[in-house]
């Protein structure tokens, strides 16, 4: 059987069996862009007459379907066809066995080395949604979630198109709300038709890249240069080391007069909730955001409203989600279950506090949630009682767990035990 030969060009000359692949096929497919690359190579003459022109990557992948086995296939990509590229759909179209890859340098890495940064640790992610504006794919990453990811790596580099372009991601990160720390400590580097005799870099703020307009083909590198004086900054503050996954203590949360969900309850009430990697997380009475906060820090790609309608409170979130970047969190100001109603549905709920709506917030939740859990913390009996009449009313079932705490204290040169109130927590699944 035929192996479908997926070249890669754009940077160096192809390595012999490259070569041969394209010289010794009967078909050389190549979209529009690439031609004009392709004709600086020195196996272009010899092919230039079965050379064929698609006029997208269906019709490519369609014609290769339909020749592959009674025809030797070169397929030319950019680059490395592994790296966000047409490699992936080859594979997954046609199988390992039947495509044979031979990469060139990824865009990726020349624009690491053009720019004079290591791609250590770097985030890499493509933001190329595909040619065809009606069809396009799915992306990992949503250019709405770039400050959050911006937040959480030193580094990004990002595969563009016209769409997602560089002026629009930088937009994206000078948003009023984007950020915590100082966009001035955040460099752009734009690096423009790599590999082409016009190739251009440039570098700039946010806000100088996002009054500009570019050439496609391009690769975004994002740099943060104030990581070094965050984390020193975050630490005079108050606020725990960023290196701490999971685990912030009441001292380092903004809270008013003592109201804030204990550090042992909120481990609990979290263990409860089963947080998933991506979703939608309502935390209704938020009070000072710590259950919101410890969420967005252990998943930071779940989006995490908190509700909350005391000002005070309010500010104690809006402190909390700036001292420690968390970005995937909304804060919603108002009175539940009224302010629920245009929120994205749950997939998990966290109910710290009520306001006396317990059955309305309860019912309208499980109403719009596919699936899902709801965890609610009760202090007194009445509570306990409301909240687990509400669940079952809803048709959830219901588990409870009493937490009972006590800390030690020192009296003398003695410790002694002191409790804390316990805490019913009530558990509702929606299957």
């Amino acid at each position: 059987m035929n192996k479908i030969s997926v070249v890669g060009i754009g940077f160096k000359p192809l390595e012999k069996k490259a070569s041969d692949a394209v010289n010794q096929s009967d078909d050389v497919l190549v979209n529009s862009r690439l031609l004009e690359v392709f004709k600086g190579y020195s196996e272009y003459e010899g092919v230039k007459d079965r050379i064929i022109v698609h006029a997208n990557v269906y019709e490519t992948m369609d014609y290769i379907a339909g020749n592959y086995e009674k025809r030797k296939i070169a397929l030319i990509a950019a680059g490395d066809p592994m790296f966000f590229g047409i490699g992936r759909l080859a594979v997954e179209r046609f199988g390992r066995d039947s495509v044979e890859v031979f990469p060139d340098l990824s865009s990726v890495q020349v624009a690491f080395a053009r720019v004079g940064e290591t791609s250590n640790n770097a985030l890499l992610i493509s933001f190329h949604g595909g040619p065809d504006l009606s069809k396009r794919r799915k992306l990992e990453y949503d250019i709405s979630e770039l400050p959050g990811l911006v937040s959480r790596h030193n580094k990004i580099a990002i595969l563009t198109d016209r769409v997602n372009s560089p002026e629009k991601i930088a937009g994206a990160i000078i948003e009023p709300s984007a950020f915590s720390f100082q966009r001035s400590a955040i460099q752009i580097f734009v690096c423009e038709k790599i590999g082409y005799e016009d190739e251009r870099i440039v570098v700039g703020t946010p806000e100088e890249i996002s009054a500009m307009t570019f050439q496609h083909p391009n690769v975004v590198i994002i740099k943060r240069t104030d990581v070094e004086a965050k984390d020193s900054s975050a630490s005079s503050a108050g606020s725990y080391s960023s290196d701490v996954f999971f685990g912030l203590r009441e001292a380092e949360i903004a809270h008013s007069r003592g109201l804030i969900t204990k550090d042992e309850v909120r481990a609990v009430a979290l263990h409860k909730l089963r947080l998933l990697n991506k979703g939608v997380l309502w935390d209704i009475g938020a009070g000072s955001g710590s259950v919101s906060l410890e969420a967005s820090r252990l998943s930071p790609e779940l989006k995490v409203y908190a509700i909350e309608k005391d000002e005070s409170q309010v500010k104690n979130i809006h402190e909390n989600k700036s001292r420690y970047s968390s970005m995937n969190i909304e804060i919603i100001q108002g009175e539940a279950p009224g302010v629920l109603k245009d929120l994205p549905a749950p997939d998990r709920v966290f109910i710290g506090g009520s306001g006396g709506n317990m059955t309305g917030i309860v019912k309208m939740a499980v109403k719009v949630m596919a699936s899902g859990i709801i965890v609610i913390n009760a202090v007194t009996l009445e509570t306990l009682n409301e909240a687990v009449a509400s669940i079952e009313a809803a048709g959830c079932t219901v588990d409870i767990s009493e937490i009972s705490v006590s800390r030690s204290k020192t009296v003398g040169t003695k410790r002694h035990m002191s409790a804390l109130n316990p805490i019913f927590i009530v558990t509702g699944r929606k299957d």
